[in-house]
């Protein structure tokens, strides 16, 4: 397998999670399943989705958007990201959905760090709020463009994407571990061992950012992976929601996306299953499911996604990865 194939596989990863989850995010787990049951294909928004009301089946949200738009400051900064630049991006993006009515707007963290640029803060101090997760929802491009083999550096990028919205140790060692999955996969590592990369390198990036309280990344990723449920899917859907927690939370969110790739891991589903699972949880299901198949995508390839369902987002969005990818691996 090679590395374009594993890169797409977890950039267009991260685009099926977003739009298996569009319909569902922000709803309970039990309105899910009196809508849906279980979540096993793309599904139409419906006029009841608090946030993304009659999108077609296939649509991606925000995480997706977000992930492309710092894929392609990468490119334009060759491999550097202005962090100014970046906050002006981000305002322009959000303008650009109010436009369209949309309700998928930027999250609070991101908000409130651009609130403070605004305002004349430096790009530092924006960030120190920022614990949600933003900067792990659309960190995937990093780990594509950047090899985790030499740890500093690798960190030393995934602070440049966190610092402006979430300079905080939880916001930037949550992306961290989610990148670091990412690059390891490209690299050709398997599934488990890049789990365990993830989790060693969030723990290393927790020396930067300001120091907010809260569960460790490293620690609770660590936890999270030792749950076993012995083939219940059921009970594992209620200690990932009850126990854990769904919300935008890094802690909770990036935390659940590192537990059901365990899962996959050890063999008890396969990662299209994990995706549908996590679309279904209930709460931030786009940004878990988006996180997931991000790391899933770049660790088992491409042909881990069932092909129609691709072509369906590809065609939904007028979406076109493979250049945006191709830039990325040459950064790389």
């Amino acid at each position: 397998m090679t590395a374009l194939n594993r890169a797409l596989g977890a950039f267009y990863g991260l685009a099926l999670g977003d739009a298996l989850g569009m319909p569902t995010q922000s709803l309970s787990r039990a309105e899910i399943r009196a809508r849906f049951g279980d979540i096993t294909r793309l599904e139409d928004a419906g006029p009841h989705q608090p946030i993304a009301a009659n999108m077609p089946r296939g649509s991606i949200t925000d995480d997706t958007e977000q992930a492309i738009l710092v894929g392609q400051l990468l490119i334009d900064g060759r491999g550097n990201i202005e962090p100014s630049v970046l906050a002006q991006r981000l305002i322009e993006w959000e303008a650009a959905m109010q436009a369209k009515g949309s309700q998928d707007l930027l999250g609070p963290s991101t908000k409130r760090a651009i609130e403070m640029i605004l305002a004349g803060h430096s790009p530092e101090e924006a960030g120190r709020y920022g614990t949600t997760n933003g900067a792990a929802m659309r960190i995937t491009p990093v780990g594509i463009a950047a090899d985790v083999a030499d740890p500093r550096r690798f960190i030393a990028a995934v602070v440049q994407a966190c610092q402006v919205t979430h300079n905080t140790t939880l916001g930037i060692s949550s992306a961290a571990a989610v990148a670091a999955v990412v690059s390891a996969g490209i690299n050709g590592m398997d599934l488990g061992e890049a789990l365990n990369l993830g989790q060693h390198i969030a723990l290393q990036a927790e020396e930067h950012g300001h120091w907010v309280a809260g569960g460790r990344m490293a620690s609770r990723i660590s936890w999270a992976r030792s749950i076993s449920v012995e083939r219940d899917k059921a009970m594992l859907a209620d200690l990932l929601y009850d126990v854990i927690g769904t919300s935008v939370a890094s802690q909770e969110s990036v935390v659940v996306s590192f537990a059901l790739a365990q899962q996959v891991a050890i063999g008890e589903m396969n990662a299209f299953e994990a995706v549908c699972m996590a679309a279904g949880l209930g709460g931030d299901t786009d940004t878990i499911a988006a996180i997931l198949g991000a790391m899933l995508g770049a660790c088992l390839g491409l042909e881990s996604w069932p092909v129609a369902m691709i072509d369906t987002v590809k065609a939904v969005n007028s979406l076109a990865l493979e250049p945006l990818v191709e830039g990325l691996l040459a950064l790389r």
